[in-house]
């Protein structure tokens, strides 16, 4: 919890506008707004407060405005599951000290630009409403660790959100309208979650390899959009869980077998030929091996790939002097610490409209 560490107070505060409104927190009991010791709020200096403002579920049409309220001592606002359309710029501009904003499942046709003065948020919610994009001073909020923007109808996002967000763990941007990435989310180095499954991607950036903290990447149900996989992914050594499921791809690239650290591999729904089926049907392991096989010479695979990568493969330890060596020209290089990985699971979504039950049956692939 934010401001754990310090004693916590709780205190009843009203906010409202009307009587409607105060009646309604009447018969929930006057949900109660959580008071904590300041941190770093230099506004609230004189009170030495930070405040905890819970307003979910009241439908509510706009942000009740109380003059007792200090928005500059507001550490997390949530605000979420009301109808409000509209944030107004100058109550986003004082939350100075606000580290956790929620404002999901609200009726939001758009953010303020004033939004890139919360210097220390962390962890914004805007999931569930009618974004159609995302302000470009977004970038500003350089604290930001955790964007989630599920459910809206975002057609791309600000091109240089890679380059200033470098905080950034955990990208939510799945169930919207986006054609592709911006080429600047390649630089996201501490990124650990990619969701980006149901949009209509027809192409990811060429450079993964400089997401090194990646562990989960869904690109899934881009259906009859997203084609091809780029042979960077095999660069991706924290990669722990990749879902390419309902898409176009007929072939993964060789590199994905380089990946040590990959547990879980979800490829139904997919017009796959290379690996074949019958490879799948052994196991992760095996699919692996097949794509190792290919990319060490043992297989047919594209001298060009082969030449632009496997220097690459190599610096990143996936290949080195000395676990490889050469038996003879029908095996080529071969992986004597290889370590197999037991089973071939597909992580499941949860979600309420996942097109994944509109499939039947259900193709996962295991040992």
């Amino acid at each position: 919890m934010i401001c754990e560490e310090h004693q916590q107070q709780q205190v009843r505060f009203d906010i409202t506008r009307n009587n409607g409104i105060r009646n309604k927190m009447n018969r929930r009991n006057q949900r109660t707004l959580v008071k904590e010791d300041l941190i770093e709020d230099e506004a609230a200096m004189d009170n030495n407060k930070l405040e905890i403002v819970d307003l979910r579920g009241m439908n509510l049409d706009s942000f009740p405005i109380n003059p007792t309220l200090h928005l500059a001592a507001i550490c997390k606002l949530d605000i979420s599951n009301n109808n409000i359309q509209s944030i107004p710029e100058s109550l986003i501009a004082r939350l100075l000290n606000v580290v956790v904003l929620d404002v999901h499942s609200n009726q939001i046709k758009f953010l303020p630009n004033s939004i890139g003065c919360l210097s220390k948020l962390k962890n914004l919610n805007v999931s569930g409403n009618l974004l159609q994009s995302l302000p470009k001073t977004i970038e500003n909020c350089r604290s930001l660790e955790e964007l989630n923007a599920n459910f809206n109808k975002l057609s791309q996002l600000p091109d240089a959100i890679g380059f200033e967000l470098l905080n950034l763990k955990k990208l939510s941007v799945n169930s919207n309208k986006l054609i592709f990435l911006p080429h600047s989310t390649s630089h996201l180095t501490n990124l650990r979650v990619l969701d980006a499954r149901l949009n209509c991607l027809r192409s990811l950036p060429q450079d993964l390899e400089n997401l090194i903290n990646l562990q989960v990447l869904n690109v899934s149900q881009n259906f009859q959009y997203l084609s091809e996989i780029p042979y960077s992914i095999g660069l991706l050594l924290s990669l722990v869980e990749l879902d390419v499921s309902y898409n176009k791809i007929t072939s993964l690239p060789e590199s994905i077998g380089c990946l040590k650290k990959l547990q879980k591999l979800s490829v139904e729904g997919n017009p796959l030929v290379s690996p074949p089926m019958e490879v799948f049907e052994q196991g992760l392991h095996v699919v692996k091996q097949y794509l190792c096989d290919k990319i060490n010479g043992s297989g047919k695979t594209s001298p060009k790939k082969k030449g632009n990568w496997f220097g690459k493969l190599s610096k990143c330890t996936t290949f080195s002097g000395g676990n490889v060596g050469v038996v003879d020209r029908r095996q080529g290089y071969i992986m004597p610490n290889y370590r197999s990985i037991d089973g071939l699971t597909s992580p499941r979504y949860m979600g309420m409209f996942s097109p994944r039950r509109l499939f039947s049956p259900k193709s996962y692939f295991s040992r």
